[in-house]
């Protein structure tokens, strides 16, 4: 068992958090609001601190799941960062999905200091996370992977290594590219289903045992159809991910058209007032040009 820090108690670090306590690891957790982490630790039994530095003091791991590179940049550095408290032979295990720029800068601030890195982003969203089966791609030096993953293990249904620091989030993007475009055709299937007089579930459901099958359409078609979209992951930030592989591929000059395209959808579901719907969200598009119910 393991002295660990968990930073970021949101949908996702919460649950992922209480899996390494259930795991019978010792947690100190951080929150920016400071009465979310004592209700955290109150509940599940582990210890608290008022910033990551304090979290991450003695810690054999400290991992983190926060909003974006800003949000990473502020627990990690300065003198009250997770970083200004660990011990050398550490990992800070980052969850966040943010950019492989940010990722690279504090891997190697952290080397700096004979700290390790792995940047580990997640995908399975909220329910992955309370179910502990999340799928998590991870880069970083070999020897620091081999550590963290029997870890992390308390919430992962697959965690592979995909090489050197960065690589995580790069896999991450390819994610990300391909729930857009998934989602997208799943908005446009359905909707064409309804306007051609066809049950829309029914139709998802034969589909799905065919070619055309996905985890998208098995878990969210029948969602899509009764405008429910409260399933965790919202539009802001798929947009935000989407942000982030767009800047990555403008960087290494790859074409990503359809991705291009659907951030501009999801562009126009957050003008909707659906920014923290989630991203099967984008069938509401179509409701709205055919003056149906929104």
């Amino acid at each position: 068992m393991a002295k660990l820090a968990f930073l970021g108690l949101g949908v996702m670090g919460a649950p992922m958090a209480a899996h390494l306590k259930n795991a019978g690891h010792e947690v100190t957790v951080y929150n920016r609001t400071t009465a979310k982490a004592e209700a955290w630790a109150a509940t599940h039994g582990g210890g608290f601190a008022a910033t990551p530095r304090e979290a991450a003091e003695g810690c054999d791991f400290v991992m983190a799941c926060v909003g974006n590179d800003d949000d990473l940049r502020s627990v990690v550095t300065g003198p009250d960062g997770a970083l200004a408290g660990m011990k050398s032979g550490a990992v800070f295990v980052d969850h966040t999905t943010v950019s492989a720029t940010v990722t690279r800068e504090l891997a190697a601030q952290a080397a700096a200091q004979g700290v390790g890195y792995v940047d580990a982003p997640v995908s399975g969203g909220q329910a992955g996370a309370e179910n502990g089966k999340l799928a998590i791609m991870c880069g970083g030096d070999a020897a620091h992977f081999a550590a963290a993953e029997p870890i992390v293990a308390a919430y992962s249904k697959a965690t592979v290594h995909f090489g050197d620091v960065g690589a995580g989030q790069l896999t991450k993007m390819v994610n990300q590219i391909c729930i857009a475009g998934l989602v997208q055709a799943m908005s446009e299937g359905l909707f064409f289903a309804m306007q051609a007089g066809l049950d829309p579930k029914k139709v998802a459901d034969l589909v799905s045992q065919g070619a055309g099958g996905s985890w998208q359409l098995q878990n969210r078609a029948g969602t899509m159809v009764d405008n429910h979209f409260t399933h965790g992951f919202a539009v802001d930030w798929m947009r935000k991910d989407l942000g982030i592989a767009l800047g990555q591929a403008k960087e290494i000059g790859v074409s990503l058209p359809v991705t291009a395209i659907v951030d501009q959808f999801y562009a126009e579901v957050q003008q909707m007032g659906g920014g923290r719907w989630d991203t099967s969200s984008l069938i509401q598009r179509f409701r709205k040009m055919t003056g149906g119910d929104v």
